[in-house]
């Protein structure tokens, strides 16, 4: 079985809205997800978070935090994935796309309940980003 190792930014602004992108490859359903990405050889999963943001959106973030680490395995495509999952926040940059695999097509600030309705990447993660970012805008920790 193939493993996969990535990693995902959780980034929000003052008013509570998620850093989204809309993805996918030409020939396929456009759909949104936080910035994510495959580790590069040498590279932490942290330093992957940044690049991946940087590379996505065109924003300078830093790590504030891990959230989580997400395991998968999909069976069908003898694949198993890694995922891990950073709080980060912008210390830079404007948006941009500037995605060297051309395949960002939109980049927004989307509010939770947007999140609600949205046609996912990972669906499985809508509870979690829902609940998190709530959590975290609640208590003003962020």
């Amino acid at each position: 079985m193939q493993k996969w190792l990535g990693s995902s930014g959780v980034c929000m602004n003052e008013n509570g809205q998620l850093l989204m992108v809309l993805q996918g490859k030409p020939e396929e359903k456009k759909t949104w997800s936080i910035p994510s990405g495959g580790r590069e050889h040498g590279e932490t999963f942290e330093e992957c978070c940044i690049r991946e943001i940087k590379e996505e959106t065109g924003y300078s973030t830093e790590i504030v935090e891990e959230i989580k680490v997400k395991r998968r395995t999909y069976e069908q495509h003898t694949l198993s994935v890694e995922v891990h999952y950073f709080l980060v926040k912008v210390v830079g940059g404007k948006r941009n796309f500037q995605d060297p695999d051309h395949l960002i097509y939109d980049i927004a600030w989307k509010t939770v309940d947007e999140i609600k309705t949205l046609e996912l990447t990972f669906p499985e993660d809508r509870g979690f980003l829902i609940a998190y970012i709530t959590k975290i805008f609640q208590s003003n920790a962020y």
